[in-house]
């Protein structure tokens, strides 16, 4: 079984770039948030934290075969957990035809790009996380131009899979990255 600094060690075998290896620790730690948020067991806690660490492994070396290579090849001959495999699965379906359905799967795509997004927006700001607003963040996803590979609507359908309002996700991840 793969510990935490297995995991972050197989990941830096796949990932030089600096900014996609913060993005894989941010939804990390958002997905262990919400894991110990619901009560999970801690079995369960270190699989969410898995899933988010690991949900791009795949996209610097391999982007045209993103996820399918991570859930293919990679993270299979590691010993990962089906449900973090399934759930790095489910958070691409339109490249995998895998739709959220579990509550990792669902939280996962909730967490992707909205914890990419807000750190861009933390990073237009001098305090980064410390005194944002969810009224910052609501703002920027407004301006089509900011972030503008970022798709809102998956943005939108996340908070809608995980059954909390927009603003109730983005102040929840705000209080995890300031912490």
């Amino acid at each position: 079984m793969m510990n935490r600094q297995d995991s972050i060690n197989l990941l830096k075998q796949y990932i030089d770039n600096e900014n996609l290896i913060n993005h894989c620790e941010m939804v990390a730690q958002a997905m262990e948030a919400y894991a110990r948020h619901l009560e999970k067991a801690q079995e369960e806690v270190e699989h969410w934290w898995e899933a988010g660490l690991l949900h791009d492994i795949d996209w610097e070396k391999f982007p045209d075969e993103h996820p399918n290579k991570a859930v293919d090849e990679i993270l299979p001959d590691h010993g990962y957990a089906e449900e973090v495999i399934d759930a790095v699965k489910a958070h691409a379906p339109e490249r995998t035809g895998k739709h959220p359905e579990s509550e990792i799967e669902r939280y996962l795509f909730a967490c992707d790009e909205l914890s990419g997004f807000m750190n861009a927006v933390s990073l237009m700001r001098p305090n980064a996380f410390d005194d944002m607003k969810v009224k910052s963040v609501t703002k920027k996803l407004k301006d089509s131009k900011f972030a503008a590979n970022v798709p809102r609507e998956d943005i939108r359908k996340g908070a809608e899979l995980i059954g909390v309002e927009l603003r109730e996700h983005i102040q929840f991840l705000i209080n995890v990255f300031k912490a």
